[in-house]
């Protein structure tokens, strides 16, 4: 496996591009070490498959270099970087079976057929599909199929990194957490290098050790998940992980301190000097329903089974809680408070206040 190094990594798909927004990649620069679990995260066009066609050599970067363990591979072809992929729909022969198809990638490779039995042995068990080795593909089940995908790209042992496009795409729901469970215990087990391309955060945050949020071309937060639900570092990363999202309240700053529609907000700690537009941010999980707070009107409320999700309007600025238990009913006068340690104050999108630290 590789430590993949992108340096000052920019693509676009002009001739002579000028502006910025003329690049679908506008600068990357980033280190995924050996052996670990990574996902790209992002809404479709924000340039994760061009950066994932660009690692794989199926793109030139327009500028930029990138490396596995140092050496420079930019201008090599697929064949030369060893690299395996799982696409979004299975490749896998039907004609073939089970066995033949894990098979494949190490015969092609001229791999002793005494080592070809062992290793697809080894994977098929990896996989839970011992028992379909001698079956033709083309009966198997889609969920089936894409576990055979995966296992031709996991067969081989010389693999720079093992690259999944959107994997389970056109899995039905109900099955995908099986698959989702499996490729972590398979990334637990062989510690390949594996990069994960998905614009779902579920997929993404349960399969990787660390994610890369991408938004128009750039890299907005790299995180564990954990980081990014507590901490997002811009308003797109609190808008586009959690369900719901986090609340962004349009907020004004005065003598160091923020207001929100007249009401003062306690933040996280101290915010940082400069001018700009000005927002606080607070996911759901941290607001509750108080007998006293910022005053609001219930507008919806949603029985997610384990909770409620209370959407109410303070002003005219729509906000979820999220409540265990009873809920106000819709047109009920409420008060919101906000859990201080996990209210922050963001700056043109990026975050702008400072956690506390203890003396």
């Amino acid at each position: 496996m590789a430590k993949i190094t992108l340096q000052k990594l920019r693509h676009s798909y002009m001739a002579d591009p000028k502006a910025p927004e003329d690049y679908a990649l506008k600068e990357i620069d980033l280190d995924w070490q050996d052996g670990g679990a990574y996902a790209l995260l992002g809404p479709s066009g924000c340039g994760k498959s061009t950066l994932l066609n660009i690692i794989s050599g199926l793109l030139v970067p327009s500028e930029g270099r990138i490396l596995f363990d140092g050496r420079d591979v930019t201008a090599l072809p697929p064949d030369q970087r060893n690299i395996a992929q799982v696409f979004q729909f299975p490749v896998i022969y039907d004609t073939m079976t089970v066995y033949d198809n894990l098979a494949f990638p190490l015969r092609n490779r001229g791999v002793d057929e005494d080592r070809v039995r062992v290793r697809v042995a080894e994977i098929a068990a990896m996989l839970d599909v011992t028992e379909m080795l001698k079956l033709r593909a083309a009966g198997l089940s889609p969920d089936n199929k894409q576990k055979i995908s995966m296992g031709r790209g996991l067969v081989r042992d010389d693999v720079n990194v093992v690259m999944f496009d959107e994997p389970l795409t056109v899995i039905d729901p109900h099955l995908k957490w099986k698959l989702r469970s499996k490729l972590k215990e398979l990334h637990q087990r062989v510690r390949a290098t594996m990069i994960y391309v998905t614009h779902d955060q579920t997929e993404a945050l349960t399969f990787a050790d660390q994610v890369v949020v991408m938004q128009d071309g750039e890299i907005v937060q790299i995180g564990t998940p954990v980081e990014l639900f507590e901490r997002p570092a811009h308003t797109f990363v609190g808008h586009f992980i959690g369900s719901p999202g986090m609340n962004v309240l349009p907020a004004e700053l005065k003598d160091g301190r923020a207001f929100f529609d007249g009401h003062a907000v306690a933040l996280e700690g101290a915010v940082s000097a400069g001018t700009g537009r000005h927002e606080i941010g607070i996911r759901p999980e941290f607001v509750t329903l108080a007998a006293a707070g910022l005053p609001a009107v219930v507008r919806k409320v949603s029985d997610l089974g384990r909770h409620n999700v209370v959407e109410a309007l303070a002003g005219k600025t729509r906000i979820n809680a999220i409540v265990e238990g009873a809920a106000p009913s819709p047109g009920e006068a409420v008060h919101l408070a906000f859990r201080p340690d996990q209210t922050r104050l963001y700056r043109d999108g990026w975050i702008a206040s400072s956690q506390e630290r203890a003396a």
